[in-house]
């Protein structure tokens, strides 16, 4: 769950943070009443907010700060050690990172969504029960309490009275698991549920249909692109910025946007979202089969060409379709190859898809995250890359400054774009929904967020 959407379904709920992003602030001092970074960059020092008590009554302490930090075993544990030098506790309301060298990502994957790090349990607590205990009955800061759960069915959760922001405006908050799409808006129709996530489009329509139902987007960072895999090969046809090119100006972005999603995702030009920070709005591809026609003659394929499979997510393979039906069009005969997702992530991170990959990512952070994973030469999904945008990589790696960093951030995405390295379609809109009883869902409220939070905004409407 680490640095992706799901686990942060539960950890608004239960569980508070020095700092986390919340409305209107993507760094918002919670459980620190303030933060601040030193001048060179190799100290962060958090003031904790006085009076909050976990749910079991248990005083919030610098000590429970240092003691979850270093139990963190996420998927950045590595590198979040690799850079802190030492977690020292100041006095009794202060706690000082210290890192081994100036790193400004640091609050990136501490304080954002980036990993779970941040997230703050009570010590003792965790010591007395050990780890397999704390599952079955979490204890946290946030402002929900732990009821029962049934794992895979649901989790029960009671309004925490005593949060230090506000206590929530609804009691008992009930999460189901239902992994049916039809299951979950028939939930919504009968008021089996009052909010429910991730709809197609034929099912939003329906949604638009039904008086007492309301339909709310939400946007977490989740970019779809297509990977020219073989671009590195000088025998393959993709090799040929032109034919590359020709692929984008090929996709009717907007049809299969409407089509989807009804038209609510945000098509894109670039695989870093939008509410990065580093990120460079890069121009968007025009619909023009003409012009996509003509690059192929002029890169010797004016009949055009096959142009092998398309590997997918066998759940995406409708975009997959409607993208195949436009590159044909253009002369690009191009095929569909569905994958379960255990072994579509498996050929991928062992780089064998060819020619193309639809890929995506809704993995939290930055600009310099998203490209270290995709771009740089060591990312785990990095079929290849250049030596300028290679060179400005490790440049990256070593500046610290942070209008210079952005500057060579912007640089990389630009070179990107120009090579024409992917086929970016848009940044994916999950579509939500409420039922009658609801004032307040809680959608959208947080940038990048794809569930209802902070869950103490989630509001009912007066009978």
């Amino acid at each position: 769950m680490d640095g992706g959407l799901t686990g942060f379904f539960y950890f608004y709920a239960l569980h508070d943070a020095l700092v986390k992003p919340m409305p209107g602030n993507a760094l918002a001092p919670c459980l620190a009443e303030s933060w601040s970074a030193s001048p060179d960059g190799l100290a962060y020092e958090f003031v904790l907010r006085k009076g909050v008590r976990f749910h079991n009554g248990d005083p919030l302490t610098t000590e429970d700060v240092k003691f979850s930090f270093e139990r963190y075993r996420g998927a950045a544990a590595k590198m979040l050690k690799d850079h802190v030098a030492s977690v020292d506790i100041v006095d009794p309301t202060r706690i000082r990172f210290r890192l081994k060298r100036a790193w400004p990502d640091f609050m990136t994957f501490y304080g954002g969504l980036a990993t779970s790090a941040g997230w703050v349990v009570p010590k003792k607590y965790v010591e007395r029960v050990g780890d397999d205990g704390f599952r079955k009955a979490p204890v946290g800061a946030g402002p929900y309490k732990f009821v029962s759960f049934k794992p895979g069915v649901e989790l029960v959760l009671e309004a925490n009275e005593q949060y230090w922001r506000k206590t929530p405006g609804v009691k008992t908050l009930i999460m189901r698991g239902v992994p049916d799409v039809a299951t979950r808006l028939v939930m919504l129709k009968r008021g089996e549920a009052d909010i429910a996530y991730a709809f197609a489009s034929s099912m939003a329509e329906e949604i638009k249909r039904t008086p007492g139902l309301t339909l709310r987007p939400f946007y977490p960072p989740f970019v779809v692109w297509l990977v020219f895999t073989e671009q590195w090969d000088p025998k393959s046809p993709w090799s040929d910025r032109r034919v590359r090119l020709a692929a984008n100006l090929a996709i009717n972005r907007n049809a299969i946007n409407q089509a989807e999603t009804l038209g609510l995702s945000k098509l894109t030009a670039s695989i870093v979202p939008q509410s990065f920070d580093g990120y460079w709005p890069a121009p968007l591809y025009a619909y023009d089969p003409p012009r996509a026609k003509q690059l192929l003659a002029e890169a010797g394929y004016p009949n055009g060409f096959d142009a092998g499979p398309i590997s997918v997510d066998i759940s995406w393979a409708t975009v997959t379709e409607a993208i195949v039906n436009d590159l044909r069009a253009a002369g690009m005969r191009a095929t569909v190859r569905p994958l379960e997702r255990a072994a579509f992530v498996k050929e991928y991170q062992d780089k064998r898809l060819r020619p193309i990959v639809q890929s995506g990512s809704a993995t939290f952070g930055n600009a310099a995250t998203r490209l270290d994973a995709f771009v740089a030469s060591t990312g785990p999904f990095t079929y290849g890359t250049y030596p300028d945008i290679e060179g400005l990589m490790r440049e990256l790696a070593g500046e610290v400054d942070r209008g210079k960093r952005e500057t060579i951030l912007h640089r990389i995405q630009q070179l990107v774009y120009e090579k024409v390295m992917y086929g970016p379609l848009w940044e994916q809109a999950g579509i939500g929904a409420f039922g009658p009883r609801v004032e307040e869902p809680a959608i959208g409220l947080i940038t990048n967020m794809a569930t209802s939070a902070p869950y103490e905004e989630l509001r009912l409407k007066s009978k």
